[in-house]
């Protein structure tokens, strides 16, 4: 029989109404219609997953390494707010080839078309198969299997929220089967990662007009940046000063803002285009959101990408191109 390990968080799948009180994992679990798959519960944490920090998500990444070590599959369950940010830290700190998988819900238990059930036993389904094995971390929602790197969640309501820009799902369920039609070309971390709590990392969005006011003190209280600019990696000419002086200290990373689409490299060449910020020091995210930029550059800095002489720039580059689908490293 497969074995499936379930971790619970708390989100809209637990919810009771629409205040504070949670379900336990336990009743989660409830009714959760598999047959064939040994289901095991660990009742992690009652919390809004805008409520999670980083020391949350450190203890669960031990967990779940503990878990696939000891030859389970491991569904991880929490609110959708955060829901892409635990995928991808959980793909960039745990390296396995068992499936782990994450979910939740978009309406309450006691709300008409409920989705959590049917997400819940999708998920486990997945995490059981040995077909869904060696494709990092998984999002299953709405039926659909995404890889932890590209999924978002694109609307506020929605109970067919997460989507992948420019890439798409990895395959879907279908009367409780996983089928897989694609696979990724490469893992997301190039090598393993861990996750100090104790690492700074800001996140700016840019926005019309913008004068910099956000920048003004961040240099002496952040360990890295991450900027989300203008369409494909542009920024206010007078904001090219201040950027280049912040990433002569810390890394710089430049994202952009659209939610789609990779950051380019030369193909705008002008005051404040991406070539003239990028040879001022700052480091290209790729197709990588902000978000999830941010936790790679924090899980980098977590490893030691730092030295006395400042921070390995190189490296730090290297790991984002990685997953710019160039096929180089």
């Amino acid at each position: 029989m497969d074995r499936v390990t379930v971790f619970t968080l708390g989100g809209t799948i637990s919810a009771r109404g629409g205040d504070a009180t949670r379900m336990t994992g336990t009743e989660v679990l409830a009714g959760l219609g598999v047959s064939g798959i040994d289901v095991e519960l660990r009742d992690f944490r009652r919390l809004p997953s805008s409520s999670l920090s980083f020391e949350d998500l450190a203890a669960l990444a031990r967990e779940v390494r503990e878990t696939v070590a000891a030859d389970s599959g491991v569904v991880v369950v929490q609110g959708t707010d955060t829901l892409e940010e635990t995928a991808f830290l959980l793909d960039l700190l745990c390296a396995t080839s068992r499936p782990i998988v994450v979910t939740g819900a978009m309406r309450r238990p006691d709300l008409p078309g409920a989705d959590g059930p049917a997400n819940l036993a999708a998920a486990v389904a997945v995490a059981a198969d040995p077909a869904c094995r060696d494709l990092g971390v998984l999002v299953v929602f709405a039926d659909e299997i995404h890889a932890a790197r590209h999924v978002r969640k694109t609307h506020t309501t929605s109970v067919a929220t997460f989507a992948s820009p420019g890439a798409g799902p990895l395959g879907s369920v279908v009367e409780g089967v996983p089928r897989i039609l694609l696979r990724p070309a490469t893992p997301t971390a190039p090598c393993p990662l861990r996750l100090d709590p104790t690492v700074r990392v800001a996140l700016v969005t840019l926005a019309f007009g913008d004068r910099g006011d956000l920048l003004t003190g961040l240099d002496p209280r952040i360990d890295g940046l991450v900027v989300a600019a203008f369409g494909a990696g542009h920024v206010p000419t007078w904001l090219v000063e201040p950027l280049e002086k912040l990433a002569t200290r810390i890394p710089v990373v430049l994202a952009s803002r659209t939610g789609a689409g990779t950051t380019l490299t030369h193909t705008y060449r002008g005051p404040g285009s991406e070539h003239d910020v990028l040879r001022r020091g700052l480091i290209p995210a790729g197709a990588l959101d902000p978000a999830k930029a941010r936790l790679l550059l924090h899980t980098l800095l977590s490893a030691g990408v730092a030295g006395p002489a400042g921070y390995d720039r190189p490296r730090i580059t290297a790991a984002f191109t990685h997953l710019n689908g160039t096929g180089l490293a």
